[in-house]
């Protein structure tokens, strides 16, 4: 019995995972009743029912949330597809797999796109991805499924199998069969590959590092030549060194930027939050011992007090900030190795809240446990992306229905600048006025 739970467990926590592949969470409901079918206390097919009932009456209320709602139906899916024993490799096995996956979701789940697809991305500052043309989509489809076919994984290194796995993941997702939820198809399909050819793999690099897979797979099939940018396939293939080996690297999405800040700009192989670039920074901005514990003393007794959405006291900001003694107007800051302006301090709680992820306003809101939405707009968004420190997914559409947001690099520069221990107690801060 409890190998079969922990196989759902697993199932559970992967599927939840591959929803940041597309920039979606799940919601709180549905892991309470993940937590139910693990236990055994509930069945799928009831978690299922639940899940519609709870959606269809907050929808009737005008308290829905379109997204959560997409997450978490695609999760429970993933979850029964995840459980199954079946595989077809073939074009129409893919189709069918795109059905599942998304059935109740999309109605045009599992039909093969008719339409040129390309998107904006984030990783690549806003340039767009394109993709194969829906002309050449059956054809080029088939060529690759059939090349797979052909490859031998026993007669190849290690080394070899894992950059030939990740090229043929990377072709298929740029094909991009489908006119949605493409990213999710492709990591579903790629667990579903490796047990197929009976290669094992470390279940939480998906269930952790779904987005960083979704920027590995822009960066391996983008390139401009006036910028001086080729394809890049190494962050994918790291991220399959870690899926497949175990290996350690840092899979954290400022790595695989086109333009990463400096400190940035060598992807490590370490899970902690320090890299050669942040310890030279740590070491040139370091101030005595005695002035951090002050500090670190005034954060806590500012976070007992609970500290006011409205204005948050600069006392605890680190020992490199400098608060100007007059206000900027257009609440500019400067990140630079020499300066660093911050006038409104409730910025770095909005900085460390976001960190490497890929947020809606509701998601920064339940991050800073703030309720009022004009206040976080005024005092939190704005001054954040006026500074440069936050970018849109759709900058040309601010009131786009999925708009998120993610930081520039100026943004991850700035949160690589701030002491460790700082940044630890902002986050255990705000972690507990969740709780």
């Amino acid at each position: 019995m409890s190998r079969t739970v922990n196989r759902i467990e697993i199932a559970w926590q992967t599927a939840i995972g591959i929803q940041a592949a597309d920039g979606l969470r799940t919601s709180e409901y549905l892991w309470q009743l993940s937590k139910k079918n693990i236990s055994g206390k509930i069945d799928l097919n009831e978690v299922e029912e639940q899940v519609t009932s709870y959606y269809f009456e907050r929808n009737a209320n005008d308290i829905g949330d379109p997204e959560k709602e997409e997450a978490d139906k695609v999760a429970i899916n993933t979850v029964r597809i995840l459980l199954s024993e079946t595989f077809d490799f073939s074009a129409v096995g893919l189709v069918t797999l795109h059905r599942n996956i998304f059935h109740g979701v999309f109605e045009n789940a599992g039909e093969q796109r008719e339409i040129d697809v390309s998107k904006r991305e984030w990783v690549l500052g806003g340039d767009i991805v394109s993709f194969t043309n829906p002309e050449s989509l059956p054809d080029a489809l088939e060529q690759c499924l059939e090349e797979e076919r052909a490859y031998r994984y026993n007669s190849s290194s290690t080394d070899t199998l894992i950059s030939h796995l990740a090229a043929f993941i990377a072709k298929l997702w740029h094909i991009c069969p489908f006119e949605q939820g493409n990213t999710r198809f492709t990591a579903v399909f790629t667990l579903l590959y490796l047990r197929h050819l009976g290669i094992s793999y470390k279940i939480n690099t998906f269930e952790n590092d779904s987005w960083y897979f979704h920027n590995a797979l822009v960066r391996a099939n983008y390139r401009n030549i006036e910028k001086n940018i080729g394809y890049e396939p190494i962050y994918l293939e790291r991220f399959f060194r870690n899926l497949l080996l175990s290996e350690q690297w840092d899979l954290r999405n400022r790595f695989v930027h086109v333009r990463p800040a400096a400190e940035w700009s060598k992807q490590t192989k370490s899970n902690n939050n320090t890299s050669t670039g942040q310890v030279e920074i740590k070491k040139e901005r370091s101030k005595s011992k005695d002035k951090v514990e002050k500090k670190l003393s005034i954060l806590d007794s500012a976070i007992e007090t609970k500290l006011s959405e409205a204005a948050i006291s600069p006392d605890f900001l680190p020992d490199f900030v400098e608060i100007s003694e007059e206000p900027v107007k257009n609440d500019s800051i400067k990140t630079s190795q020499e300066d660093n302006y911050l006038d409104n301090p409730n910025i770095l709680f909005l900085i460390v809240a976001v960190g490497d992820d890929f947020l809606s306003v509701k998601d920064i809101m339940e991050r800073l446990n703030l309720k009022g939405r004009d206040n976080f707009l005024k005092l939190y968004l704005t001054p954040a992306l006026d500074c440069g420190l936050l970018s849109l997914l759709y900058p040309k559409s601010p009131r786009h229905p999925r708009q998120k947001y993610l930081l520039t690099q100026k943004g991850m520069a700035f949160l690589g600048t701030l002491e460790p221990e700082m940044r630890a107690r902002i986050e255990r801060h705000l972690a507990n006025s969740r709780a």
